[in-house]
C-alpha cells in the first residue's frame, strides 16, 4: 500500500517533538583524567587547593621588600644583606627584615616580609651582600597564592568540554578521575536491496553504501559511541529484527534508507509496529530531506534518514545533531577561527612571536577579543580562554579596535552567551550554576575588579559587571559610581549583601582587636589590589583613622608593614594569613571560613550588578536577572557563610 505524506513538518517543530519526547536525565560515568579528552563534565569542579598554593617567585633573583629599593639605579645601587637562599621545593617558611633579602629560585616560596623579586640580571653579589641596580613594585615577579585558582572557586562548570587545558588544570589540582556525561550510544542500520559494502564487486543496479561510513564519522565527531547493525534487505522481518535488537541495547537507532512514501519502502511500517510511542515525524518541509521519519520507543528515538547521502547528512545535521547535543550537553560547530576586534591596545613582545590568549565576547554583528595577560604557568587562566591570537615578531603593537583572527580552542558555539566582568564572588558562581541548569546558558566570568567591570560595561565589552564600590563621600554603595561612568541609573540592579571583616589566624595569637591594629609594628598586613571594592573600603578605613589621629595618609601607608603588598583575591588574602606570611587582612567571611581563620566583622557591603544598556534585552541577560530574583538562588545564598539577601 502506498503511504502518502499528509502533512509536512517544519524542522523546528520536528526538533521540538523529538526533544519533548525523548527520555529525560543524563547518564554519567567516572573516567581517568588522561582518558577524558572531548568528554563533557557531569558536575562542576570546585577547587580544593589554591593555585599556586603559596606565594612563589616567577624569576630567579632576590626576594626583597620594595620600599628598601626606592631610588635604586645603576648609578646609585642599593646594598642588601643576603639572609638566606630559597630553592624550589623548600618547605620551610623563611623571613627577611628591612635591609635584607633572600636569594631565590623560580618557583620557590616567598619569605615572610618580602613583597617582590628583583631579577638576577639587575644584581651583583659581593660576599654576603648583593648590589641591586633597579627598584621593584609590590607583587613584581611574584605569583600570589590563589592568583590563578583559589580554594573554593568554581573552576570548571558542568557542561564544559574537556581538552588538554582543562585536563592540565584537573591534574594541577590533584584529581585522578572526573565525572563526565556518558556518550550517547547509537545503533546504525543501512537498508536497501541495492546496497553493497566497500571492497565488494559492484554489479549492475547496485551502489556502494555511502551513508553508513559517513554517518558513523558524523556520530564520532559529535561524541557518540556507534555500533553497526549491518545492512538489511528491503524485507519487513529483516528490518524489524535489527531495529528491535538495536533498541534493546542502545539509546537510539538510526536507519538509513527506506523512508519515502513509495512502494517497497517499509521502514515506516516497522516503526509503527515496533515503537510504543509511535511515529512523531513523517515528512519534513525541506529540500533535500523530505522523506524523513522519526519514532519513539520507551523514550528512545529511531531516526529514519533518507537514502540519498546528501539528504541523509543534511538531516543528520538538522535533526540528529540537536538530539545528541541535548543528551550530552556538547555543542560543536564547524568553524575553528573567528574574526574579532581587539578591546585594547596590545604592545608586542618585540623580536618574539606571541601567542596571546583571549576571551571572545559576542556582540551584535561582531566579536570582541579581550586579551588575557597572564604568566605561562597560569593554566587556570588559559582554561578559561576561548582561543588565542598570534602577535607576530615584526610588529610593535596592535591598536585598540584592530580586527584580528582568533584561533578558537573549541568552536564558536562554545563562546559564552553571557559575559560578566568585575569583582570575584563565590555567590556569583552559585547563581550561574542555577542559570545553566535552568536554561543552558553558558557564562564567562572575568575577575578584573569592580572598577574594571564598570569600565568594561561602559565600553560594551561586558554584558554585566559585579561591583561593590563604597563612595566615601556619600557612604553609598555603587550608585554614585554608575553615574560617574555615564551609565543610566536603571543599569544598577540590586544583588545581595556579603560580610567583610578582618581575617587572622585561629585563636588570634596576635590579639588583634580591630583594624587600627594595622598600625602596630609587630603586625604584617596583606592588602587587596587597587581598583577592587575591598581596597577602596580598606583605604577609606585607614583615611578615617589618619584623620582622627592627625596623621598623613601617604606617609602612614609606607610605615604599615605590608600595606603595599597586594593580593588579587579574597582567597589569596586568607592564604597569606593561614600560612603565616601575614597576620591580618581584609576579606569576605566565606574566605575566612574556607581557611579556618578567625574573623572580626566590619560590616555588610552591597554586591550589585550593572547591566549594559545594549545587552538589557538579550535573552541571556533576562534569564540571569530572573535567576537572580529566584527563590532557589535566595535559598542557596543564605547557605553561604556571611551572605544575606539585599534589603532593597
Amino acid at each position: 500500500m502506498r503511504r502518502i505524506f499528509h502533512r509536512l513538518m517544519s524542522i523546528e517543530e520536528a526538533r521540538d517533538r523529538i526533544l519533548r519526547g525523548v527520555r529525560k536525565g543524563l547518564e554519567t560515568e567516572s573516567v581517568k583524567i588522561s582518558e577524558a579528552s572531548g568528554r563533557v563534565l557531569a558536575r562542576s569542579i570546585i577547587s580544593r587547593v589554591d593555585l599556586p598554593p603559596f606565594d612563589r617567585a616567577e624569576m630567579d633573583g632576590f626576594a626583597v621588600l620594595s620600599s628598601d629599593l626606592e631610588g635604586a639605579s645603576e648609578q646609585r645601587p642599593v646594598g642588601l644583606r643576603i639572609a638566606c637562599r630559597i630553592d624550589a621545593g623548600d618547605t620551610m617558611l623563611r623571613e627577611i627584615h628591612r635591609g635584607e633579602c633572600a636569594e631565590i629560585a623560580t618557583g620557590a616560596p616567598m619569605p615572610r616580609g618580602a613583597d617582590s623579586v628583583v631579577m638576577v640580571e639587575y644584581t651583583k653579589k659581593v660576599g654576603d651582600y648583593v648590589q641591586i641596580f633597579r627598584g621593584t613594585t609590590p607583587g613584581e615577579n611574584v605569583a600570589s597564592a590563589g592568583s590563578d585558582i583559589q580554594i573554593g572557586e568554581l573552576v570548571l562548570r558542568r557542561g564544559t568540554i574537556l581538552g588538554r587545558r582543562e585536563v592540565g588544570l584537573l591534574a594541577a589540582m590533584g584529581l585522578e578521575e572526573v565525572d563526565v556525561i556518558r556518550r550517547p550510544r547509537i545503533g546504525l542500520l543501512s537498508t536497501g536491496d541495492e546496497l553493497v559494502g566497500q571492497g565488494e564487486n559492484l554489479e549492475f543496479g547496485k551502489i556502494y553504501d555511502a551513508n553508513a561510513p559517513s554517518i558513523t564519522v558524523a556520530l564520532y565527531e559529535e561524541g557518540a559511541d556507534v555500533v553497526s547493525l549491518g545492512r538489511a534487505k528491503d524485507k519487513y522481518e529483516d528490518i524489524k529484527n535489527r531495529v528491535t535488537e538495536g533498541l534493546r541495547i542502545w539509546g537510539a537507532v538510526i536507519v538509513s534508507g527506506g523512508t519515502s512514501a513509495g512502494v517497497g519502502d517499509i521502514v515506516y511500517r516497522v516503526l509503527e509496529d515496533v515503537c510504543d510511542q509511535g511515529i512523531i515525524v513523517h515528512g519534513l518541509n525541506v529540500k533535500p530531506g523530505k522523506p524523513t521519519v522519526v519514532a519513539l520507543h520507551q523514550g528512545k528515538p529511531v531516526f529514519g534518514l533518507p537514502g540519498y547521502p546528501v539528504s541523509a547528512l543534511m538531516i543528520f545535521n538538522e535533526i540528529v545533531r540537536p538530539y545528541i547535543e541535548s543528551v550530552s550537553l556538547k555543542k560543536r560547530g564547524e568553524n575553528v577561527r573567528a574574526l574579532a576586534k581587539l578591546s585594547q591596545r596590545v604592545n608586542a613582545a618585540r623580536g618574539r612571536r606571541w601567542f596571546l590568549p583571549v576571551h571572545v565576547i559576542k556582540r551584535e554583528g561582531f566579536n570582541i577579543a579581550y586579551p588575557i595577560f597572564a604568566s605561562s604557568g597560569a593554566i587556570g587562566t588559559l582554561a578559561k580562554a576561548d582561543g588565542y591570537i598570534v602577535v607576530n615578531e615584526n610588529i610593535e603593537f596592535l591598536d585598540e579596535g584592530k580586527e584580528v583572527q582568533v584561533n578558537l580552542f573549541h568552536d564558536e558555539k562554545s563562546i559564552a552567551d553571557l559575559v560578566i566582568m568585575g569583582s570575584n564572588c563565590p555567590a556569583l558562581d552559585t547563581l550561574l550554576e542555577i542559570l545553566f541548569n535552568k536554561s543552558g546558558i553558558r557564562s564567562k566570568v572575568v575577575n578584573i575588579g569592580s572598577l574594571g567591570g564598570l569600565e568594561a560595561v561602559a565600553k560594551r565589552e561586558a554584558d554585566i559587571a559585579g561591583v561593590h564600590l563604597l563612595d566615601p563621600q556619600t557612604m553609598r554603595y555603587n550608585r554614585d559610581f554608575v553615574r560617574r561612568f555615564g551609565l543610566p541609573e536603571e543599569s544598577l540592579v540590586k544583588g545581595y549583601r556579603r560580610l567583610q571583616g578582618i581575617m587572622m589566624k585561629k585563636g588570634n595569637p596576635k590579639s588583634i582587636r580591630g583594624f587600627e591594629d594595622v598600625l602596630r609594628e609587630d603586625i604584617m598586613f596583606v592588602n587587596r589590589n587597587r581598583g577592587s571594592g575591598t581596597r577602596i573600603l580598606t583605604d577609606h578605613m585607614l583615611r578615617k583613622i589618619c584623620d582622627n589621629a592627625g596623621l598623613n595618609f601617604d606617609e602612614t601607608t609606607k610605615k604599615i608593614r605590608g600595606y603595599r603588598w597586594e593580593a588579587k583575591t579574597h582567597s589569596a588574602v586568607a592564604a597569606a594569613v593561614s600560612q603565616g606570611r601575614a597576620d591580618m587582612g581584609i576579606g569576605v567571611m566565606s574566605a575566612a571560613v574556607n581557611y579556618g581563620l578567625d574573623f572580626i566583622p566590619i560590616g555588610y557591603e552591597d554586591y550589585d550588578f550593572v547591566v549594559s544598556p545594549e545587552s538589557r534585552k538579550k535573552e541571556a541577560v533576562q534569564e540571569f536577572l530572573s535567576a537572580l530574583k529566584s527563590k532557589e538562588f535566595q535559598e542557596e545564598l543564605l547557605k553561604l557563610p556571611g551572605y544575606d539577601t539585599s534589603p532593597n
